[in-house]
């Protein structure tokens, strides 16, 4: 069942340090994100936004959300009489899961159709392979999924931006979330790459913090065809808990942790906003029982799940849904406040519609504030924003699930955090 976090608040460090209960803690004073570099993507009176999520590799089971989230707020922005006087344009893009690498491609495909903003990608590694040809390009980058705690040290010329939180959130609240359930040994099997190596090492720290002990961190190649080696190194370890810091070859690797003795039913296992996913299918009745997951995100309201199957009626998972949803509406509102759909202009204004204005929450009402003269404060779908001088969440909530027999996940609690 359900618990809704009510008056439960930690706090999130940007040196990963442990989480507080009751207290605030407030992030650094890195150097404003707004202006930028030349543009070479000229104001042409249109707001183009392009999409580059994923629809194959795997993190394709991301994708449909994602796409829905993007199309329900084009919908709705060109419902509401668009911006600038035009209807928004979407023009799609597969970002892949970076083998092989198809993310540049497409984006040249983007850039040649006027994207003004490109909403993605949702792999952290990805959107590495790709950040400096997006902003280099004078085209505001907003990615709905990116959780690396690199971004807010990279030199993206104010043009790269962020609906979902820093990792360094989710990994205090997974790491306090494996401590609060009574384990004092964790073990960590994770992707060798951006997100995997990141999330591992906050999770870590913060782990050890708290008094436990980290047995093994054992990093896997996602691309091998077993994971035999890695998972015999957890098994030796004798951990009473184990993080999966994975994508979807955890459809390969459960089985595997099964086999040797480390699987749901003998140990607790962890999963990450990487792996969450519906397993209804793809594994034997109640091989997930019991399996813990962290993933960004407020519970989605009824209504706007509802909106999301008129758009897509074969969802299945939510998934950083909301996140692209708002990226696509606050770029929008920039647009107006800009009034100029060129990236550097739209960067420009991201973060002031995001904070410190008037309260409003649909495009219709923040656009009608806006044409007023008004400051605004977008809340979205995906919560209050409150974009910091990096382009990423100061806020943000991270949900707590559980997996029933049937291999799929529920919620359990939401726990509000600031870094």
């Amino acid at each position: 069942m359900k618990r809704t976090s009510k008056t439960l608040r930690f706090a999130a460090v940007a040196s990963a340090g442990a989480l507080v209960l009751a207290a605030c803690g407030g992030g650094g004073d890195d150097d404003d994100a707004d202006g930028g570099g030349g543009s070479s993507v000229e104001a042409d009176g249109v707001l183009t936004i392009g999409s580059l999520l994923p629809q194959t590799g795997s993190l394709s089971f991301l994708g449909p959300p994602e796409f829905a989230g993007v199309d329900l707020a084009v919908q709705e922005i060109n419902e509401a009489g668009g911006v600038l006087g035009e209807e928004v344009v979407h023009e799609r893009a597969d970002s892949g899961d970076g083998e092989p690498n198809i993310a540049p491609g497409e984006v040249d495909n983007l850039l040649s159709k006027n994207a003004d903003v490109i909403i993605g990608a949702a792999a952290s590694g990805v959107s590495m392979t790709v950040i400096d040809q997006i902003t280099g390009a004078g085209v505001v980058q907003f990615s709905p999924a990116n959780t690396s705690p690199e971004f807010d040290e990279y030199d993206d010329g104010g043009l790269y931006f962020r609906t979902a939180p820093s990792d360094v959130l989710q990994g205090n609240v997974l790491a306090n979330l494996a401590a609060s359930d009574g384990h004092s040994n964790l073990a960590i099997l994770s992707r060798q790459d951006d997100y995997g190596d990141a999330l591992s090492n906050v999770v870590t720290e913060v782990f050890e913090q708290s008094g436990g002990t980290v047995d093994a961190a054992v990093p896997y190649d996602p691309n091998a065809t077993t994971f035999g080696t890695e998972i015999q190194q957890i098994a030796d370890a004798g951990a009473d808990a184990v993080a999966l810091i994975a994508f979807d070859e955890t459809k390969r690797i459960i089985p595997e942790m099964v086999s040797a003795g480390v699987g749901p039913a003998d140990v607790q296992i962890y999963f990450v906003d990487g792996n969450i996913a519906n397993y209804e299918g793809e594994f034997p009745e109640g091989t997930l029982e019991g399996v813990k997951a962290t993933m960004p995100g407020p519970e989605l309201s009824d209504d706007f799940r509802n909106r999301l199957l008129e758009i897509d009626p074969d969802l299945n998972d939510f998934t950083y849904s909301a996140e692209s949803y708002d990226a696509v509406i606050v770029s929008a509102l920039a647009a107006i406040a800009a009034d100029s759909d060129a990236g550097t202009d739209v960067a420009e204004h991201i973060i002031e519609v995001t904070k410190d204005g008037t309260k409003c929450e649909t495009f219709a009402d923040c656009k009608e504030l806006l044409e007023n003269g008004e400051d605004i404060d977008y809340d979205g779908a995906s919560g209050p924003i409150e974009l910091g001088d990096t382009g990423s969440p100061t806020a943000a909530t991270i949900g707590v699930y559980e997996y029933g027999a049937n291999n799929n996940h529920s919620p359990l609690d939401y726990i509000l955090g600031e870094i």
